[in-house]
This record gives C-alpha cells, structure tokens and sequence, in this order.
C-alpha cells in the first residue's frame, strides 16, 4: 500500500511585529538584575523566551553592558549593543530601530527586562492594537482597578481612556476623580462606587518605528516632569495611544531582591517547572 505524505502548510502571520528588550546591568533597585539566576536561569533568559513565543518577527536584546551581551549570546539570543548614554529605554529602543534598519511602518514593542512571566498573548495583543489603529503612534495596555488603596496608590499609574480606547491623560493620581464618593477621605473608601470604571496602566509599548526615532527629539513635557510619566510626552506633543484592556494581566514584575525571592517562591510551586527546560 503507498503511503501518501500530506504536508501541512502553516499560514503566515498575518502580525508581523518586532520586540526590543533593554536590559540595563546598573540598576539601583537590583544590581546585575538581568543576570540575576531564577529558576537556575539568568532573568534576561526567561524574558527573552516569553518574547519568542509571541511570534515576533525579530527579538533584540538592547544592552550597553559587555557583561549581559556575553550571557545573552551564550543562550542563542540577538545582541544589539547601544550608547552607555541614553537617558531612558525609549531612548536605547530608538538607536535599536536605526541599527537593524527597521522601517518607519514597522510595529516594535518594548518589553521590559524584568518582566519574565510577561504573557506572549499580552504582547500579541498590543502590537495588534497598534497595527488595528493607523491613526496612532503607540499602543499599550491596562486592566481595571478594584481595590480602593490601589487606586490611591501614586506608584500605580492610572489611566483615562476616550469612547475609542485612545489615552486621554495617565496620572499617578487616582483619576478619574469620583466627586461625590471621594471628597476628602477617599483613601479610606472600602470599595470602589461601582458606577465609574479605574484603570491600572500596563507598562508595555508598541511604537512605530518612525515615531520612535523621532522620539528622543521631543522636549520633554512640564506634565511629564511633574509626574514623572515619559508617556506624557507623546500626549503632549499629539502622538496617539492606543490603550486596550489586557486579556491577560502579567504578574508583578522583579525590581527588587524582595521580588526576586518571591518570583523564585512562585516558579517553584508553579506546575510549569515539571522538568529540567520547562519554565516558559
């Protein structure tokens, strides 16, 4: 009897999008956070693998630190070695743009280093925000706020959205600002009025490529200074964002060693790390 071979075609992907992923080796917070081991893996490596299972066209590590590139190489990843002196990532993401030559058109989103549960649906879903929405610069994301203290919190960034999901201001203030409930002891509020919606900023970006070069050039903005949120600049100079509401929130992210050892806490009661490799 011939056997008949049926070879399966896999459509093409009709997102096409790039990640940049800076990773800093000096932070404050955490010395050598990229490099730092969870799960017997540098930190930079499980990010890295999130970012590849999103289905991007191209991942890009963007370092300055001779010290991360080598660790980086070493686990299969793309190195793109930048200026020791941009003042923010944005910054880096844009000498990123220029040296692999991407297009002005093209789609790149900024995952953070420190992020290595981020969800590759979370990515996928921000770049397509961006590719859905010709009229905007930048895409990102965020997820309602239910608990009152969240809300109030000033390292919580919160956002206000238009009838179309497009940015109308970010605060670190507890927007909007419900009158009636509020007033002066807001902070004490055992729940949210159920009759107005919060929302948690999501700290991830898709640029256009174009705009992103760009970027750097713009003066910074006296509402960005004021609260210390580089997404204000975009705004105050006319760039668009698009915000849409995360189907997947990812988890907190690793700034400090507290964060580390609970991150390392939870990869190791989580049913991902069966075996040896299986981490993702």
């Amino acid at each position: 009897m011939a056997l008949i071979a049926i070879q399966t075609v896999r459509k093409a992907d009709p997102l096409r999008f790039r990640i940049a992923i800076p990773a800093r080796y000096g932070s404050t917070r955490l010395p050598g956070k990229p490099l730092r081991l969870l799960a017997g893996r540098p930190l930079i490596e499980h990010v890295y693998q999130q970012a590849l299972d999103s289905g991007a066209l191209d991942v890009v590590i963007a370092t300055d630190d001779p010290r991360i590139q080598i660790v980086a190489e070493s686990f299969g990843a793309v190195v793109c070695m930048t200026s020791p002196d941009h003042a923010t990532g944005t910054d880096r993401l844009a000498e990123v743009a220029d040296q692999r030559g991407w297009p002005d058109e093209a789609i790149v989103v900024n995952v953070q280093g420190d992020e290595p549960r981020l969800p590759p649906a979370l990515v996928r879903q921000v770049a397509a925000g961006l590719a859905e929405h010709p009229d905007a610069g930048i895409a990102t994301a965020c997820t309602r706020i239910h608990d009152p203290a969240e809300a109030f919190d000033p390292n919580v960034v919160k956002v206000v959205r238009d009838a179309a999901g497009y940015a109308l201001y970010f605060s670190r203030a507890p927007i909007p600002w419900h009158r009636s409930a509020f007033g002066p002891v807001g902070v004490t509020l055992a729940e949210l009025p159920a009759d107005t919606v919060w929302f948690r900023h999501i700290g991830i970006y898709a640029y256009r490529a174009g705009v992103l070069r760009g970027y750097p050039r713009l003066p910074p903005a006296p509402v960005e200074q004021a609260e210390a949120l580089e997404q204000l600049r975009a705004l105050w100079h006319g760039i668009r964002i698009h915000v849409a509401e995360a189907a997947e929130a990812p988890p907190p992210g690793v700034d400090t060693e507290a964060d580390l050892v609970r991150a390392a806490a939870e990869w190791a009661s989580s049913d991902q790390q069966v075996e040896a490799g299986q981490f993702r």
